[in-house]
Order: C-alpha cells, then structure tokens, then sequence
C-alpha cells in the first residue's frame, strides 16, 4: 500500500480531461485535503462525479470557479449558487440524477454492470432521451452505469494495508466510490497498523485502495480547519 507524503504526490495520476469521482455531502465526508491540492494542480477538462459540486467557495466550489470542472454528475447542485450561475453562462455541463440512481449507478459500476432499470424519473424530464422498458406492466428507464479514472474518498481510520473505516453520516458515497473507479486514493485522518481494525468494522477492504494520504484539513462548525486547529 502507498502511503503518500504529500496530496500533490497522491494526484499525479489525475490528469486534465478524465472522470473522477469525489466523495462528500456538501463538505462532510469530502476529501478535503486532497481537493485543496487540486485547486493548485494544473488541470482542466475535468468530469467530475459527486453528490454535488461542494459550497461557494469551498471544496469543490473552488474548481468551478477555477473553469477546471467540464462537467458535473450529480444531485444537489443548488447548495452552490455557483454552480449554477456557471451553468446559465454555459461555463459548464450539468447532468442530474436522483441521489438514489446516483449511488446505485456508481454501485452498478463497481459490480461490473453496464446498468439497469429503475421507476425513478419515469415520465419527467431526467427520463427524456432514455430507453424506456415495460416489465410486468411497469415502465421502467434504463440507466447506464458510472465508473471513473480515479476516485478520491475520505475515510476515518485505516490500517497499513488499506483497509477503510468511516466516520459515521461521512462514509455516505465514499464506499461505492472506492469500488468504481481504476485508480482509488483516501484521504484518511488516522492509521494504524495491519491487525489493529477488527474485521468486523472494514467496509472498504484494502484491495479496493491503491493510495493514501494523511488528511491536513477538517470539517468543524466553524468551517474548513488544519488538522493541526483541531
């Protein structure tokens, strides 16, 4: 298991023009540091997969107005007034799904299926453009799954190996996340030693997980602080 130094080393493989995927609820469970160096990182051209596209300027909030996100795949793009003001400019491309069909399509890439049907979104407009399929007398739509080129999450506590523990409502899309994408990096707030985790509180196993990182920032409710505020 590589355990990085830096966030700029743990983002060499993200490169401008791929689909990455963030974890995250607003900011709780995001990884936050990581996110940070991206603002640094020369990139563009970015598909960006997440429940939604961070806060005004904060978290992934700060990429959007940076012009690096092409395209956002998610849920809850109206918590960044942003967001959708970049939107109205055409600056950039939104793609709304349920946030039911969103975690089940990141889960149906993780599981190796091209998609599947569901009743949610029938006879709106998220159903417009889509193939629709009648079974046992129900209309259903067909929705493709979601993979990326690299997923970065944020997890509690892990071990040397890998293996993932999240932080209660934090662990939200972070899972999923680490099953659908080539290339998995988390940001973790504390590691321990392989044999420390019980193997009951694992969710995410180390074979998921191709990086590490030490988290720098965190979330409190005074905001985005260093880990060393804390």
């Amino acid at each position: 298991m590589k355990v990085y130094e830096n966030a700029k080393s743990a983002l060499e493989s993200v490169k401008s023009n791929q689909t990455i995927m963030v974890g995250g609820f607003g900011l709780v469970g995001a990884p936050l540091t990581l996110i940070d160096e991206l603002t640094r990182k020369e990139i563009d051209g970015l598909t960006v997969i997440s429940n939604n596209l961070g806060e005004k300027g904060k978290g992934l909030g700060i990429l959007v107005n940076q012009k690096k996100i092409k395209k956002g795949i998610g849920s809850y793009f109206t918590s960044n007034r942003d967001v959708g003001d970049a939107y109205q400019k055409g600056e950039i491309e939104l793609q709304l799904l349920p946030q039911g069909t969103l975690a089940e399509s990141m889960r149906a890439g993780g599981a190796g299926l091209g998609g599947y049907y569901t009743k949610t979104g029938v006879g709106t407009d998220l159903a417009k453009g889509k193939e629709e399929k009648v079974i046992d007398g129900i209309t259903y739509i067909f929705e493709p799954a979601l993979r990326a080129n690299v997923a970065l999450i944020r997890a509690w506590k892990a071990d040397t190996l890998g293996n993932l523990v999240f932080y209660k409502t934090a662990r939200n899309f972070n899972p999923m996340m680490a099953t659908a994408a080539d290339i998995v990096i988390a940001e973790v707030d504390e590691i321990v030693e392989a044999g420390e985790l019980s193997p009951e509180e694992i969710v995410t196993p180390h074979l998921f997980v191709d990086g590490m990182i030490k988290a720098q920032k965190i979330l409190t409710k005074d905001g985005v602080i260093d880990h060393e505020q804390k």
